[in-house]
């Protein structure tokens, strides 16, 4: 390090993979930050760079307060690249930004306030030109190499192809994150920060995910868990500049990804991101999950024992069944060997009774469950699905005959018998 000897009050973690003449414009960026320069450190992560990325650098050391992270090139690792420059960071506050995100003069600025404002947020920060699905806005690179990034912004941003990919979303509620169902959805590297207490509180990225997509949500559904609150400050922006993507080949392993995240946290909202992440509608997951909750709130008092114990009589005692919407009482006729019901509370409650302390129970719709395929004889549909089977009936089907032999939806105006 150099320039100060003071400690820095934000530290920018860029990782980086061959692409030295970005980090060049990004460094050039960022000594236009209206944060002065002893205020603030630049740590470079590299995922195995064989450019010169080191030596442009190096080149900075007379004029940012700059430190140089490298790691082997193994493959995509941004998750853990991240983690080793965060270990070289000195300042309280971390801000994560992607290469190729060029930073408006008041980004360092704007997140450090947000955080004075009022400590115990993860700040999202707004990217311009965003959208990794999108093809890259005509004239928008000759309009980045001629102008700075804030001239650039003021000519387009009247463009609705140049807003942030996740635009709608913050819209729909206002651009409140604090009104946001699952927040952590719209938590994205490519422009946020925390503090370096909350990051290695718990436990950094995850260090799993080794390529393109979700370990960024992931974090944030754990920040979140943590106590912190998602705050997003569009001022606080970059832009992205314009590049083409080979998105075919990097969606099946970004599926990958997203079957990691719901293994690791088997849970409604999870299970509910993954399925529509499968079927390409991922932003549709705010309106379908506050329907989820409005049922669930809807559906506390539905007792389905009595259509249990009917069902039950049909099977042998040696039949391996598997229930969807146990609710909370299980039938003492019934042997289950395991249940699922979307609310956490009468799912433990189903799942006390019995020998050897009961069925296995999972806390999920029934979209994705973590039963292994054909692992049970029968599935049992029950009422308590019933709020939600317009929008996922079908899903659920397919899941119920992915794990069971067969499976019966026990609900006439469900469609069962």
């Amino acid at each position: 390090m150099s320039v100060s000897t003071a400690r820095p009050k934000v530290s920018v973690i860029i990782p980086t993979y061959n692409r030295s003449g970005m980090i060049r414009l990004m460094l050039d960026q960022l000594l236009r930050q209206t944060l002065p320069v002893d205020e603030f450190e630049v740590v470079i992560a590299d995922d195995g760079s064989s450019d010169d990325t080191e030596q442009v650098v190096r080149s900075y050391a007379d004029r940012l307060n700059i430190g140089y992270y490298f790691q082997e090139d193994e493959g995509f690792r941004v998750a853990k690249v991240r983690n080793g420059a965060a270990r070289l960071a000195s300042a309280p506050l971390l801000l994560m930004i992607d290469a190729g995100a060029i930073p408006g003069p008041d980004l360092l600025r704007r997140h450090l306030a947000s955080h004075e404002e009022q400590p115990g947020r993860a700040v999202v920060g707004y990217a311009w030109g965003y959208d990794p699905v999108a093809d890259p806005i005509p004239g928008l690179a000759e309009a980045l190499a001629e102008l700075p990034p804030e001239q650039a912004v003021e000519k387009f941003r009247d463009d609705p192809s140049f807003r942030d990919t996740r635009h709608e979303q913050f819209e729909q509620d206002g651009f409140d994150l604090a009104r946001t169902p699952l927040a952590w959805r719209l938590f994205y590297t490519l422009n946020c920060s925390v503090s370096a207490e909350d990051f290695w509180a718990v436990g950094g990225l995850n260090e799993e995910y080794v390529q393109w997509g979700t370990e960024d949500q992931e974090f944030g559904l754990r920040l979140e868990r943590h106590g912190l609150t998602m705050y997003l400050d569009q001022e606080a922006w970059v832009v992205e500049w314009p590049h083409e993507r080979d998105f075919t080949s990097q969606w099946p392993l970004y599926l990958e990804n997203v079957d990691m995240f719901h293994r690791q946290f088997p849970e409604p909202a999870v299970e509910m991101g993954r399925t529509l992440a499968h079927q390409d509608r991922y932003w549709h997951w705010r309106d379908l999950w506050l329907e989820y909750e409005d049922w669930t709130e809807r559906a506390r008092g539905l007792d389905v024992s009595g259509q249990l114990a009917e069902a039950a009589g049909r099977f042998g005692k040696d039949t391996r069944i598997a229930v969807f919407g146990c609710g909370g009482e299980l039938p003492a006729g019934l042997n289950a060997a395991a249940v699922v019901d979307f609310d956490r509370e009468l799912l433990d409650r189903a799942a006390a009774g019995g020998a050897d302390g009961g069925p296995a129970a999972f806390h999920a719709i029934g979209l994705r469950t973590l039963l292994p395929e054909q692992s049970v004889d029968v599935v049992l549909i029950t009422s308590r699905l019933a709020g939600l089977w317009p929008s996922w009936g079908e899903v659920i089907l397919d899941e119920a005959r992915r794990i069971g032999a067969s499976a019966e939806v026990l609900d006439p105006a469900m469609g069962g018998e």
